[in-house]
């Protein structure tokens, strides 16, 4: 990886840490952070509870694979929450439990690129800079799909040139997705099945966000469901990554899985074996709890649907909004740069956004990002309509 570090752009974070630098902002009003897609409702009761009962675990080392029982639970999860039949996913070979999301997105790519072959490795734009990383260490060439309103803010796949997906070996698409909160139809999803069909490639599906929705009637398709839509069995060429993050506000637990395709998770469990992520056995204790209980997953949707109608009611007095369908941003155009709204936000207000621009990269002549803040609804009620108020007075000076 070494040749390829300084390929690597600043985190999002850095940049705007350089932005707020020497800002002072007014002593009166306290600090809001909006910028970080952070979790801060209560873990559940039944985590915590479960990590305390289990940690004789750390006496032992975990495997790789993990709990036969953590396994059987995702495998029932994804069943039920994707209408899958039953008994399809075998929890021996079609899912690993992985330490977040986070880890899981970047070290697969290293596990499947080849980058002999003139590589490319496809993702949204903005996106989760995890993907463009996890591409450039691997050797490959990222290859932006720029998501804007004028397309629902949702890759445009048909603009993909044919030369470009002959050289793709790995798509990440993120649905829900980061930072606009689009979701990807099951009919989508089917499309790119199709093209990694045709084109031999891995579609890595990053569904972080899949259960935090706003319509409880209406939770978003995934990527298994898609395929088992069109008999796709087997999953061939499908990779999905969830986690507890957001689902259970358990951040900090660094729990996921990853699940699909048998022969490229085969070669992932090899890669994992020597790479020495194995999850700890409280947090697989802990991980059975948080897969088989849905009713703090309820709550958890109906606080952010509170939040986000009281701050869409007090901002769509002085900005254009509209709900998304899912995660916890709110990905809101703004009048003037976005680099320009968030450092004076943070001067005149206080309250920490994160510029678009950040989340993006220049593709196709433009930056999808530009002139767009991510909110992240994640502090409590209160504090999230102290900030409307704030971005209220501060848009009204603009």
């Amino acid at each position: 990886m070494t040749p390829y570090l300084q390929k690597l752009q600043p985190y999002p974070f850095e940049k705007l840490a350089a932005l707020k630098q020497g800002i002072v902002p007014p002593a009166g009003k306290a600090h809001i952070a909006l910028s970080i897609g952070e979790p801060a409702h209560a873990t559940p009761h039944l985590i915590q509870e479960a990590l305390l009962t289990h940690l004789h675990g750390l006496a032992n080392y975990p495997t790789t694979k993990g709990l036969p029982e953590l396994r059987q639970t995702i495998a029932a999860w994804l069943t039920r929450r994707f209408g899958l039949a039953e008994g399809l996913l075998d929890p021996e070979t079609q899912i690993l439990p992985v330490s977040g999301t986070r880890e899981a997105l970047f070290s697969f790519a290293q596990c499947l690129i080849d980058r002999s072959a003139d590589p490319v490795v496809a993702m949204p734009n903005p996106f989760y800079q995890i993907y463009e990383g996890a591409a450039l260490l691997a050797g490959a060439e990222p290859y932006f799909l720029n998501t804007v309103e004028a397309n629902a803010y949702l890759p445009d796949v048909d603009a993909v040139p044919g030369s470009v997906w002959r050289r793709c070996q790995l798509l990440y698409i993120c649905t829900p997705g980061n930072p606009s909160g689009a979701v990807m139809a099951r009919e989508s999803l089917e499309q790119l099945l199709e093209l990694a069909e045709k084109y031999d490639f891995v579609i890595a599906s990053d569904e972080c966000y899949s259960e935090l929705y706003d319509d409880e009637n209406n939770p978003p398709s995934g990527l298994l469901e898609a395929a088992f839509a069109i008999g796709n069995t087997e999953f061939k060429r499908c990779v999905v990554f969830h986690s507890l993050s957001k689902r259970s506000n358990a951040p900090g637990l660094r729990s996921g899985f990853v699940a699909g395709d048998a022969a490229i998770l085969q070669d992932y469990f090899k890669y994992r074996t020597y790479h020495g992520a194995a999850m700890p056995l409280p947090t697989q204790h802990a991980s059975i709890m948080a897969w088989r209980d849905e009713k703090h997953v309820i709550e958890n949707r109906r606080l952010y649907r509170e939040k986000f109608a009281a701050v869409i009611d007090i901002l769509g007095e002085v900005a254009t909004l509209t709900r998304p369908p899912a995660g916890f941003y709110l990905w809101l155009q703004t009048p003037i740069d976005d680099t320009q709204f968030a450092q004076q936000l943070f001067a005149r207000e206080n309250v920490t956004v994160l510029p678009g621009s950040y989340l993006s990269r220049d593709f196709g002549g433009f930056n999808p990002g530009r002139n767009h803040v991510r909110i992240a609804l994640v502090a409590p009620l209160e504090e999230c309509i102290e900030a409307a108020l704030r971005l209220k007075n501060f848009l009204n000076t603009l």
